[in-house]
């Protein structure tokens, strides 16, 4: 328990870390608002000032996973045409499929597909080295996400949808991503990211296959050239 004077200002976000890392070792039903005011060494009825129940904090957890995963897709995105691929959490996922890309992109004949392809991979490579490191809180996430009610986690879905859903809009313009519905494409595509999620965070395929995997995928809703 802490010894020294807590500074209120940080008691949510302390929370919400310490939350997070319970529901990583042991899983939701292990998070307690009790606890983690043991934890932070605060009185048992100071989370409530931030969160009304557990559901509150789970909430809470879900919406910030939520932006964190976005934020780590945007910024996988920018980094694409870097030397390195940032995807500190699974580097080794990282660089075995960025030894592969070439073989997703071959015969695209002009460096905006290439670019593309780069910034496809990037986002399918973040998405899963993000489900590698965070299981539980991806789980708890798209568990939210179809809960009616939860606004909140709704919306939070809804935003990481649309920067995927841009990333679609700015292939089909430019002739690199096949044609077909949008908003239909969008959902196939998310649909095998988390697919292949599924299989790399369940250690069912090696870092090696899941890369061959995510450079399949991508090859898959390449336009024909």
């Amino acid at each position: 328990m802490r010894t020294g004077p807590y500074h209120h200002g940080n008691l949510r976000a302390e929370l919400l870390a310490s939350a997070g890392r319970t529901l990583r070792e042991q899983g939701p039903d292990q998070i307690s608002l009790r606890e983690l005011a043991r934890e932070a060494g605060v009185s048992k009825s100071a989370p409530n000032r931030h969160f009304r129940d557990k559901q509150a904090l789970l909430v809470a957890l879900a919406v910030a996973g939520f932006e964190r995963l976005n934020d780590e897709i945007v910024r996988a995105i920018a980094d694409a045409g870097a030397p390195d691929i940032a995807n500190a959490g699974a580097p080794d996922i990282a660089d075995a499929g960025a030894r592969a890309i070439p073989d997703a992109r071959a015969g695209a004949g002009s460096d905006v597909t290439d670019r593309y392809v780069d910034d496809l991979r990037a986002t399918a490579a973040a998405f899963v080295d993000f489900a590698v490191r965070e299981t539980a809180l991806l789980d708890l996430m798209f568990s939210l996400a179809k809960t009616s009610g939860v606004d909140d986690v709704a919306a939070a879905a809804e935003h990481l949808f649309a920067t995927i859903g841009e990333l679609i809009d700015r292939g089909q313009a430019s002739g690199a991503l096949r044609a077909g519905d949008p908003t239909r494409l969008t959902l196939l595509i998310s649909a095998m990211f988390q697919g292949i999620a599924v299989l790399a965070s369940g250690r069912r395929v090696s870092a090696a296959q899941t890369a061959a995997l995510l450079d399949d995928a991508v090859g898959l809703f390449l336009a024909d050239r």
